[in-house]
């Protein structure tokens, strides 16, 4: 076990606002996209400064093609024997309830969980989650990239078997303890963000079923490139008819947004970002897929973070202000023809 130095008599008390306990998380899933499926879970509750208390794993039967075995691992014929989600579901509220979430990339494993919970007609009794990448930004750790790999060697934390849910709950779990601990000692603030639950859920038509398998070594790609990276992003991007209004330029702050404006979105946000981006639409905004010159905002809750458009913002100069700030902006957003 991982001796944990950040506990040595530090005279700052523990921050009263923390979290009273934590749920670590880890989902491996069918791939990437919003149609695909969780086919095993792994939770260890940590109570208030980051102790295990118990930890609990299972697989689970999509229904479907298992997606990229190459990298989890957990084949057709392992999973039909498997329970279905709604046969879990109980046991895994239960490992949940009254906690934080706690993942590394946690927006992936919440959408995952959230919609689980959806097709099951149930509600997920989660109401906020913790990020690690986030985490590891606050506390300025010095690694060479957000890979839950680089998080554990950081801590000394062996991994065992990448990829399969209960190693990789575990590796994160030994390496959230002295993240806590640290982010206590020096009273910062935790990224926590709200959960919100989907209340409906409708299937995509073209959802592939379970059947043969047909990528390298004899299985199916599962929404994955021959190399077993993904082929898109886990949330596919959705056809929205075009703006009628005019661009009017940049966002400039202490101003209204004006319809017809630019916006675009990067990282994790509290507001599931389907729906924000609808919210957006509705008041007359251009939602773009990528950043150019011609944005006239962009909205992140991370602005130093090194994704494309945040890299690309600094270069051309957009504008940039966080979730919140966008959130109250929307309620009086000026119509187009204003001057």
């Amino acid at each position: 076990m991982l001796e944990d130095l950040t506990t040595a008599a530090s005279p700052a008390p523990w921050p009263a606002a923390y979290p009273q306990g934590y749920a670590v998380v880890d989902v491996e899933t069918t791939g990437l996209a919003r149609d695909d499926r969780i086919i095993s879970a792994a939770v260890y509750r940590l109570d208030a400064r980051g102790e295990v208390e118990d930890h609990w794993y299972t697989m689970v039967n999509p229904e479907r093609d298992p997606g990229p075995v190459w990298i989890h691992g957990l084949t057709t014929e392992v999973l039909e024997g498997a329970p279905l989600f709604q046969d879990i579901a109980e046991e895994f509220s239960d490992r949940l309830a009254d906690r934080v979430l706690v993942a590394h990339n946690a927006v992936f494993d919440w959408s995952m969980i959230a919609r689980e919970y959806a097709r099951a007609e149930r509600e997920a009794p989660v109401r906020q989650r913790l990020c690690t990448i986030a985490l590891s930004k606050e506390l300025g750790l010095p690694l060479p990239n957000h890979k839950l790999e680089s998080l554990a060697a950081h801590f000394g934390v062996v991994q065992q078997r990448a990829h399969h849910a209960l190693d990789d709950a575990r590796v994160l779990a030994e390496a959230f303890r002295p993240s806590l601990r640290a982010a206590a000692r020096d009273g910062i603030r935790l990224p926590l963000l709200e959960c919100r639950p989907l209340k409906e859920w409708s299937e995509s038509p073209a959802a592939p079923r379970i059947g043969r398998q047909s990528g390298p070594g004899g299985h199916s790609s599962g929404g994955y490139a021959s190399g077993g990276y993904p082929s898109g992003s886990w949330r596919p991007s959705r056809k929205r008819p075009a703006c009628p209004y005019p661009n009017p330029g940049r966002y400039e702050a202490d101003k209204p947004l004006k319809q017809g404006m630019r916006v675009a979105f990067s990282g994790d946000t509290s507001v599931d970002r389907e729906l924000l981006e609808d919210r957006a639409v509705e008041a007359g905004l251009h939602v773009a897929t990528s950043l150019s010159r011609l944005t006239s905002l962009l909205v992140t809750n991370d602005p130093d973070s090194s994704t494309s458009k945040v890299v690309k913002a600094k270069q051309f100069g957009t504008p940039v202000i966080d979730e919140a700030a966008f959130g109250q902006l929307l309620r009086d957003v000026a119509p187009a023809s204003e001057k």
